[in-house]
């Protein structure tokens, strides 16, 4: 049995949405704290209420996380043992936490992680992603995007950097950019992407889509703006995996100033400046 010392910060990850996905040692282990500090305690509250469960509640949010950081390492010099836990899920996932924990590190205490729940892995295992095409083994690699950026300019240049990375692509999003987020995605065209809707809950949805389609998808029904989102953007086959310095130019050129395109098509293809600062004159003038 695992021991669980004093003077430590316990990380601890609580349901997305079904409460009966709480693992039996987050319930030890915030049965056996001193105080809880959470994202926000109107929440935290009621969900510990589900439990049984009474503690002092210290709030440490995405806006006061560096200084709330300060009293939870003052109750660890005094040999407390401290939980934190987000709204739903596991903390410091697109969450707050990072900076508590960098910052009790750095006092010198040490941080136990719980697992448990997450948006992330519950869409994945749900995807049924594969590698690109010409890749060896079966089950896929993947990167975690999070949130993309909320400015429309910002958004389309993201998707267009996610465009060209082969690999699965985990997405978050709010109920209220859902339906920006799946219109700027059409230039993906036939990427799969898988939409979780409302993951572990009574109205959970889950499918398999060409991006190009997600935009009709949410709106075929008014519930499906509902709700919190977990994206998957497939990996690419090998076709789609190639983008040819061109056409990622021709995209970029689109949306930005030259020099910047040039530059981002650069980073993005790999090809020569000099070249595509060439050919993105030469696409200005047509």
């Amino acid at each position: 049995m695992q021991h669980y010392p004093e003077a430590m910060l316990y990380v601890v990850a609580t349901p997305i949405g079904n409460l009966a996905d709480i693992s039996l040692r987050a319930l030890h282990v915030l049965g056996l704290v001193h105080a809880i500090a959470c994202e926000d305690k109107r929440h935290t509250q009621p969900l510990l209420r589900q439990y049984g469960i009474d503690k002092p509640l210290l709030a440490v949010h995405q806006h006061n996380e560096s200084e709330a950081a300060v009293g939870v390492i003052e109750r660890l010099q005094r040999g407390e043992r401290v939980a934190y836990v987000s709204d739903a899920g596991t903390p410091a996932v697109s969450d707050p936490g990072a900076r508590l924990v960098a910052a009790v590190r750095a006092a010198g205490f040490k941080v136990m992680p719980l697992p448990g729940a997450s948006s992330v892995t519950t869409v994945l295992s749900a995807a049924g992603v594969m590698r690109a095409e010409g890749s060896e083994g079966s089950a896929s690699s993947f990167v975690f995007a999070g949130f993309l950026p909320t400015k429309a300019g910002e958004r389309d240049q993201a998707i267009l950097l996610l465009q060209a990375d082969p690999r699965a692509i985990v997405i978050l999003e709010a109920p209220h950019r859902i339906e920006a987020l799946a219109r700027a995605m059409a230039v993906l065209k036939e990427r799969l992407v898988t939409v979780g809707r409302e993951l572990t809950k009574q109205f959970e949805e889950i499918a398999t889509l060409p991006a190009q389609d997600f935009a009709a998808w949410l709106a075929a029904g008014p519930q499906r703006t509902r709700g919190e989102f977990a994206l998957v953007l497939h990996a690419s086959s090998a076709h789609e995996g190639v983008d040819d310095s061109l056409r990622v130019l021709g995209l970029l050129l689109a949306e930005l100033p030259l020099k910047t395109a040039v530059r981002l098509a650069a980073d993005i293809t790999g090809a020569p400046r000099n070249e595509l600062y060439d050919q993105a004159l030469r696409l200005k003038k047509e």
